[in-house]
């Protein structure tokens, strides 16, 4: 009985196996021309804009969406408080008066308080545990409304944000288990902090053959979790489709992926090189603005700058989420054909 269930088994995936794309064979050489793929989708900068186009296009959906998010985060999250911003700014005018005299022009100070609140993690105002969970579930909402709503106006249909809030969670016990496989796919990034942090403690990275050895270690690392995330991130789109269970999308993303890693991962360059320039070019005024209205006694204390980080933040989201799901359409038309 137990060898005729483990035959089906067996059988079941070998059926699994023929379905999917393998060009790769286990102790036999690959040749490109085995496993290149074509894959005619618009180019960059096309791909760029026309996610701008859309979310732009349809701004009676997004911005709603938008508000929502932003409140979300505000509550269940929370935003940088106004204290901590004013810290960024006394620690950075010390500064200035040390290296340049206080010559620091105003452009430049708000650049560095952009850059200093966006890499030391100061966009939330609670690092707590419930507010990491509450975030992932807002991340996952924000995710599956949005691309509900793109679905359905790419097809044409007359759809209402309500509509995406009451119908788009239905995949979400997938979603997050989509993302818990990409949790996991980065283990090995993990590993490399970890012991990045303990070869700064113990002074390792000193000698430069062992950081030579470091950094062959750091690299490999960053590939092997590079290229299982590559197929994950398309698998968070596929699994949104209806009736499409978790190792079914994982399965559908890495053959989608399979020989086109190297185009996607320069797409992932691209957006965040464009979404960099539109942070500048949004967040800079808006600093501007800010110095110049805490000049007067009566704005001290309010949240301008927090207010609009939690908002550019919300919308970074929905723009990833658009980009991501505007290259799987093009993929999926391609495989069509």
């Amino acid at each position: 009985m137990v060898k005729r269930i483990f035959k089906k088994i067996k059988q079941k995936i070998k059926v699994m196996r023929k379905k999917r794309i393998n060009p790769h064979k286990s102790f036999k050489r690959s040749y490109r021309e085995d496993y290149k793929r074509e894959l005619a989708v618009p180019g960059i900068m096309y791909h760029i804009f026309a996610t701008f186009k859309i979310i732009f296009k349809n701004w009676k959906l997004f911005l709603p969406l938008l508000v929502i998010a932003v409140v979300l985060n505000a509550v269940f999250v929370g935003i940088m408080s106004e204290s901590n911003y004013a810290q960024f700014q006394d620690i950075l005018d010390e500064t200035s008066v040390q290296v340049a005299g206080g010559d620091i022009g105003n452009v430049a100070k708000a650049g560095l308080l952009l850059i200093s609140t966006v890499t030391t993690g100061g966009l939330s105002g609670d690092s707590s545990e419930a507010a990491a969970v509450f975030g992932v579930i807002i991340f996952l909402i924000v995710w599956l409304v949005t691309i509900f709503l793109l679905r359905h106006r790419l097809a044409n249909h007359k759809i209402k944000l309500r509509d995406g809030l009451y119908n788009a969670l239905t995949p979400l016990i997938s979603t997050f288990l989509v993302f818990v496989v990409a949790v996991i796919q980065c283990i090995p990034i993990f590993i490399l902090i970890v012991v990045y942090s303990a070869a700064i403690q113990t002074e390792f990275l000193t000698t430069p053959f062992y950081a030579l050895v470091f950094f062959i270690f750091a690299a490999m690392m960053i590939l092997l979790s590079g290229y299982l995330l590559s197929s994950s991130l398309i698998a968070f789109v596929a699994v949104s489709a209806p009736g499409l269970y978790p190792i079914k999308a994982l399965h559908t993303a890495s053959d989608l992926m399979m020989g086109r890693r190297v185009k996607f991962v320069i797409r992932l360059l691209a957006l965040i090189l464009a979404l960099a320039v539109v942070w500048v070019i949004v967040m800079l005024p808006l600093i501007l603005f800010d110095l110049w209205m805490k000049t007067f006694e009566w704005t001290e204390g309010i949240p301008f700058v927090p207010i609009c980080l939690t908002i550019m933040t919300c919308f970074t989201f929905i723009y990833v989420t658009a980009y991501l799901y505007l290259y799987y359409r093009w993929m999926l038309d391609y495989e069509e054909k």
